[in-house]
């Protein structure tokens, strides 16, 4: 019986992982290390690592306060490493993204609304992030976001950085 171990990756130590190619073109897949995204990015840029169709997985390195963000879909964050508090507000009908806007927009200040929920998220911990709630992330220490959403105006690719091509 093969002897399996399981190492769970942090900011601090991880091993990039690498992948087995079975008869196909690794350039029509992005494989990368969220854990080294993260490490290379600056605080709360949204990089994209995974892309299907209009949907993504961003990695987010949380440090600090994030800027207050709103959707009109659902998203949700993973916590991959550290402790992130998120934030929710309503927002007053002017900070309402316009229908049909892909991906989370970035609020100018504070959501006039009142707060409506605060969580405090772990690693393992997945958070809602309603449609049409304002949110604000917050880390005393850096950590490592997974956001999954839609492609939108915050979203960086870096292909180039983060996908193997041999």
């Amino acid at each position: 019986m093969p002897t399996y171990t399981t190492r769970f990756g942090s900011l601090e130590g991880y091993e990039k992982g690498s992948i087995e190619l079975i008869d196909d073109d690794p350039k029509r897949y992005a494989f990368s290390n969220v854990f080294d995204v993260a490490g290379h990015s600056r605080p709360y840029e949204k990089v994209c690592v995974a892309k299907n169709r209009q949907y993504v997985l961003e990695a987010i390195r949380a440090e600090g306060d994030s800027e207050w963000r709103i959707a009109g879909h659902d998203e949700f964050a993973l916590v991959m490493d550290g402790e992130v508090d998120v934030r929710l507000r309503r927002p007053v009908p002017d900070q309402v993204p316009a229908e049909g806007t892909q991906g989370s927009v970035r609020l100018d200040g504070e959501p006039g609304g009142p707060p409506v929920g605060h969580i405090v998220a772990r690693r393992g911990h997945m958070a809602l992030l309603p449609a049409g709630a304002a949110y604000q992330f917050h880390a005393d220490h850096p950590g490592v976001l997974l956001l999954q959403t839609q492609a939108g105006e915050g979203t960086v690719y870096r292909w180039a950085e983060i996908c193997r091509t041999h």
